[in-house]
């Protein structure tokens, strides 16, 4: 498992070194509409979740430089403070009181995932649809199982479970510690839209391998990380992203002091439930 895991972060390295040159100073301010175009099609990620499971919380990158790589997206904030979900450039904090807070260009994240989102399919999904069986609905729609995958759900729900984390302080705690005491949140009958991503299998120890889905309700009150769903009347919106660009944390941060060839597979189980 180690051998396999570290040969991933090696081929990774070698695909960002190939597509980005090695460049750490593409931020915001000096995009133009030629790199903007450079991004369309890339899901930008920041730090590993590896990372965020060994307690590194510390903000990487501020959301005013984080809208400069896309329009939608999910992650988290410094300390961990709350769950993210962006979509239409419009950007929310879900904290542990279940509420929706918009977010400030000066607060920053030590996870994130964003793209620019346009649409390359459309699925109409029914009340068939539970938690338990979307990715299989979904998989069956799309090409293949080894490109990234947005996807905006749009509609009502009889049923949507979500939780969100309370902000920590140092020394933070592992992921899984503090989500066993979760607060959890349930709606009922309840519109609204989720945001997130299928990521490949490959991708484990980076980011989240299968789906990933954060929801805010149409009133933009409320919401978290989805933990169950029951569909009454909904479509999914599904962008095809083939590129990917990860801006790693800097030499001063915990980051270059944790162990990441430890298999921390079972641990994100047990922090996505």
């Amino acid at each position: 498992m180690k051998k396999s895991r570290l040969l991933t972060a090696a081929v990774l390295f070698l695909l960002l070194t190939t597509v980005t040159g090695c460049s750490n100073d593409a931020t915001p301010e000096k995009l133009t509409p030629e790199t903007m175009n450079e991004y369309a099609e890339t899901l930008t990620q920041i730090s590993t979740i590896d990372a965020l499971l060994n307690g590194i919380y510390d903000g990487v990158i501020s959301y005013g430089d984080l809208k400069g790589y896309g329009d939608f997206g999910l992650g988290t904030f410094e300390g961990l403070d709350g769950e993210m979900i962006a979509f239409g450039g419009d950007f929310y904090q879900i904290k542990a009181d279940g509420l929706a807070y918009e977010v400030s260009d000066s607060m920053s994240t030590p996870f994130a995932q964003m793209v620019f989102f346009d649409v390359d399919k459309t699925i109409e999904l029914d009340d068939e649809i539970t938690y338990d069986n979307l990715d299989n609905y979904i998989d069956n729609s799309i090409p293949t199982q080894n490109i990234f995958y947005a996807i905006k759900i749009e509609g009502t729900f009889d049923y949507i479970k979500t939780r969100s984390v309370p902000g920590q302080t140092k020394p933070y705690p592992p992921l899984v510690e503090v989500t066993a005491s979760q607060p959890t949140f349930e709606f009922s009958d309840i519109k609204g839209t989720i945001a997130g991503f299928r990521s490949p299998p490959y991708m484990e120890g980076v980011g989240v391998p299968g789906y990933h889905l954060h929801f805010l309700t149409d009133d933009k009150s409320a919401g978290g990380h989805v933990l169950e769903i029951d569909v009454r009347d909904a479509t999914a919106y599904i962008d095809y992203t083939s590129g990917f660009f990860m801006i790693l944390p800097g030499e001063n941060s915990d980051f270059y002091d944790i162990d990441l060839t430890e298999d921390k597979s079972e641990e994100l189980e047990e922090a996505e439930q």
